[in-house]
């Protein structure tokens, strides 16, 4: 919710500043986003009026103007917009004037014509992104005056960041009665009186679907001035709200959405036919918007239509088809009251948000419609004329929401609060909140206000009354709660260690949406059926992330586009997966690296991370859990990993998860540099490990036995630790890979793996005959398994 605070100080005007008052608010829970001006410092820009306007005789795209601007004399002004003529009023930078961007106005000669000044535009004047011409002035604009003085430019643009529970403040109407009630200070409302119809013209209404809407009203205004403009005051408020002025009705319809809260809509007269219908849409019906785009309507979806067609999205975008136009003459205009449920989520659904269905699913006053529609009527008369009809309204009154007044106990406040308030301050509070009080034994019956759905058990009124109090007023206190500390296995997976851990390796942690586009998922996790969200915030958070590895995959582009040749990050985080018909969540650590293994430096040469850097990290992140060797390595393939820098990670026979290097088609895909190595485990199977068992170390010396064994070449170096570890003697106690060699003098079919073994006794040194024995064992195990020979 974007508002001017001069607009908001009409309603209410407390003794604070700006920073105060935004302070405030945010403090009261409308938290304030953002202040900024209502337009970028100028000077030296006053009103003027053309009082000639010539061809240049030079340029046929320039004109030749005279220009008053309450000086002694006319000031000759070359312009080259299209609008402008004589008789016109305008802003005019004076020389000397400096416009936004720190632009100075100077003398200057156009095409061998002196211009002594410029005519302005809104965009020139920071009013605007962009315009065509000079900006128009109200024929009424006083001749030599300051343009930010007659404009109110010295105002400040307030963005209010609202939760979904308090739609009552997305109208100026609530966020004055909030400061209002923090101020201790009255609300001054505009009078809104109700306008008489001077025709009897009116249009049946029927309401095919109650439920959805409880409350409909529409009035015809015939005879409207098609030409007529917008006034500034009506169009600087708007732009103050990040609203931009289209025309009379359009605009006026804006303007009591933002000052009340009631998303209205006007009609062209002309072109409906019958009367209206509200009724849900026909399953396939199509409806072209205002925005241009066209619509296949469901039949879960709310619409308003003549005898013929649908017309509108109800409560959330007109059609095209029945729009007002710059020829409309007669306009019917709209104020109902949509039930929250029946558009909730639709706009999302079809590609739309709009400010009228952030409103409606939100929940609007079901008492509002009358009084916005008065108020539309009103200033649509004073800005285009017309004749106003009778107010059609048809409601269902059993589907219109019911408030049940709400018991307030003052013992319990206290006890929520942790603070003794006094019964003047509770009733002084929820009274300026809007409340009606009925005293009770022991507390109070509040009826609460149509516009508050927030409010609905005791707590809620408790809420406001400790908001509105001030919570830095209430004291803090230790809790007097027996506290128990569950204490943790000593075996328990700790991901803080592990975060801890790989944040020490160099690693940075993120955290991504859990909510990916489609066409990610297809890429980095394309063996998992993705879970498409019915509600999706975005064409591209569409799905539910299976895997951690899209959200690392974009931080890394991201953090690439910003000239970072160096990411090593990781995230932890909820996978999905829908088995057997329901939804899984797995918790799930990922990483990712790319780029040399260590920043740049002179003591040392750097080198591009690999695989087994990224296999280094693992394994010290693993070695919290257990035993290193209870895990496993196997190479595997992954859809999404490069076929030959890829394997499966195990605890035992249990798969844990991935390693590998980003796959050539899916680098391609992404766009990604080559070098792109990622990791994920699911963290179920390490919830528990093994506490480490205390031997006594060995006084006698080890010995160390080398080997260099020829053994197939695609035989992976795992099943010879295993065939090893499988007959070794309890004397040997490490077994080391020191070499890998292919090449001379080596069948090509074979490799040679230099291994070592660390033989050692607990109670006695060993003899020769010891280690050559174990040897033995050993060699014969590899060869008859493997077909390994000692190399010559």
């Amino acid at each position: 919710m974007r508002f001017s605070e001069a607009w908001l100080r009409e309603w209410v005007d407390p003794d604070i500043s700006t920073e105060a008052l935004a302070e405030q608010l945010s403090m009261a829970g409308l938290e304030v986003d953002a202040v900024e001006p209502a337009a970028p410092p100028f000077s030296g820009v006053v009103i003027g009026e053309v009082l000639e306007c010539e061809r240049h005789p030079d340029a046929d795209k320039l004109s030749l103007c005279r220009v008053d601007i309450g000086a002694d004399m006319a000031s000759q002004i070359v312009c080259g917009a299209s609008n402008v003529r004589a008789g016109l009023r305008v802003p005019v930078a004076t020389l000397g004037a400096v416009l936004p961007g720190d632009f100075r106005i100077k003398r200057a000669k156009l095409r061998g014509v002196e211009s002594h000044g410029m005519i302005c535009s809104a965009s020139e004047l920071g009013l605007a992104e962009s315009t065509e011409g000079i900006l128009e002035l109200p024929a009424e604009a006083p001749v030599g005056r300051d343009l930010r003085d007659y404009l109110a430019l010295d105002d400040q643009c307030i963005d209010v960041d609202l939760t979904p529970d308090r739609a009552d403040c997305l109208g100026l109407a609530g966020v004055a009665r909030e400061v209002g009630v923090l101020n201790q200070v009255s609300v001054t409302e505009p009078t809104i009186e109700s306008v008489k119809p001077q025709i009897d013209d009116e249009l049946p209404v029927t309401l095919d679907a109650p439920a959805a809407c409880p409350r409909y009203l529409c009035r015809i205004v015939r005879g409207i001035d098609p030409v007529a403009p917008t006034p500034g005051w009506v169009v600087e408020k708007l732009r103050r709200s990040g609203v931009r002025a289209i025309s009379p009705v359009v605009d006026v319809t804006n303007y009591v959405m933002l000052e009340l809260g009631q998303p209205m809509h006007g009609f062209d007269l002309a072109r409906l036919s019958g009367g209206i219908k509200v009724r849900m849409a026909q399953a396939g019906e199509s409806l072209e918007l205002l925005d241009g785009s066209k619509q296949t309507l469901r039949d879960d979806t709310l619409v308003i239509a003549d005898h013929d067609k649908a017309l509108a999205m109800a409560g959330i975008m007109g059609g095209a088809d029945s729009g007002v136009t710059s020829a409309t003459r007669d306009v019917l205009l709209e104020s109902a009251f949509f039930a929250p449920l029946a558009i909730a989520g639709k706009a999302r659904s079809y590609g739309l948000h709009t400010d009228s269905s952030h409103r409606f699913e939100r929940g609007v006053d079901p008492e509002l419609q009358h009084r916005a529609m008065q108020r539309a009527t009103a200033l649509l008369l004073q800005i285009v004329g017309g004749q106003p009809g009778p107010v059609t309204e048809v409601s269902s009154t059993a589907d219109l929401p019911r408030r049940e007044p709400i018991m307030l106990r003052r013992t319990r406040v206290a006890r929520v609060l942790g603070v003794d308030i006094d019964d003047a301050t509770i009733v002084d509070i929820l009274k300026r909140l809007g409340m009606q009080l009925v005293d009770t034994n022991g507390g109070w019956q509040v009826s609460v206000p149509s516009a508050r759905f927030d409010l609905a058990i005791e707590v809620d009124l408790i809420e406001e009354i400790g908001r509105i109090y001030g919570y830095a007023k209430i004291p803090s206190a230790l809790s007097s709660a027996p506290v128990s500390v569950t204490l943790r296995p000593e075996a328990e997976f700790s991901l803080a260690k592990a975060k801890r851990l790989l944040t020490h390796r160099g690693y940075l942690e993120a955290i991504t949406y859990s909510f990916i586009a489609p066409e990610l998922a297809a890429v980095l996790a394309p063996g998992e059926q993705p879970i498409t969200l019915a509600n999706p915030i975005s064409a591209d958070m569409s799905v539910m992330r299976a895997s951690i590895w899209p959200g690392l995959v974009q931080t890394l582009q991201y953090n690439l586009a910003r000239q970072q040749s160096r990411v090593r990050v990781f995230e932890s985080g909820l996978t999905f997966a829908r088995v057997d018909g329901e939804i899984k969540q797995r918790p799930k650590l990922a990483g990712l690296v790319y780029g040399e293994t260590s920043a740049e430096q002179w003591s040392q040469a750097t080198r591009q991370a690999d695989f087994y850097d990224l296999k280094a990290d693992l394994e010290s992140l693993l070695g919290q859990v257990a035993d290193l060797r209870e895990f496993r390595f196997e190479a595997a393939e992954h859809p999404a990993l490069h076929p030959g820098q890829s394997a499966r990670v195990l605890r035992g026979k249990e798969p844990l998860g991935w390693i590998g290097l980003v796959h050539p088609a899916q680098q391609k895909t992404l766009d990604l540099p080559s070098g792109v190595y990622l990791f994920e485990i699911d963290l179920a199977p390490l919830r528990m490990g093994k506490v480490p068992q205390f031997a006594s170390l060995s006084k006698f010396p080890a010995i160390r036995r080398d080997f260099a064994l020829l053994v197939d070449r695609d035989l992976p170096y795992q099943r010879v630790l295993d065939t090893i570890e499988k007959v070794a003697p309890q004397i040997v106690k490490d077994i080391g890979l020191f070499d890998v060699y292919t090449g001379d003098n080596i069948d090509s079919s074979r490799k040679s793996l230099a291994l070592s073994l660390i033989l050692q006794g607990s109670s006695n040194t060993l003899t020769e005959s010891d280690v050559e024995q174990a040897s033995g064992v050993v060699l014969k195990a590899l060869a008859d398994d493997l077909g390994g020979k000692l190399r010559d």
